[in-house]
């Protein structure tokens, strides 16, 4: 059976510190999207349907494109991509023992989230 799986609604930018707040600057100055912080201390902006997440990590030396898909089951998605070769990269960022999804990464070494949903 193939697990069904489809975009999600949000995109994280992991940005090094030392580049952080002129990102969130331009975002909000220069472009001028709509800002919103109810998940503090990160920083989101409104992009179009999706959510647009502005990650600071001192660790990282140039910014990070992160995306997410949705699969009501993160277990099957997760073995049909094992299956298919692809690469699992769960220590990138912990999610939580009971967190139902997981961290993976495409061919262009692109990281992606799969989770159910409701997973939070």
């Amino acid at each position: 059976m193939i697990a069904s799986i489809t975009g999600g609604i949000n995109i994280a930018m992991k940005i090094p510190s030392h580049q952080y707040q002129a990102t969130i600057a331009f975002y909000r100055d220069v472009v001028g999207l709509k800002p919103f912080t109810d998940k503090a201390p990160a920083i989101g902006f409104e992009l179009g349907p999706n959510k647009l997440w502005l990650d600071e990590d001192p660790t990282m030396s140039q910014a990070e494109v992160w995306l997410e898909l949705f699969t009501p089951d993160a277990s099957g998605a997760l073995k049909q991509m094992a299956d298919a070769g692809v690469v699992r990269c769960d220590a990138i960022e912990p999610l939580g023992d009971d967190f139902r999804g997981g961290w993976i990464m495409n061919p262009a070494n692109v990281v992606h989230m799969v989770r159910e949903p409701d997973a939070w």
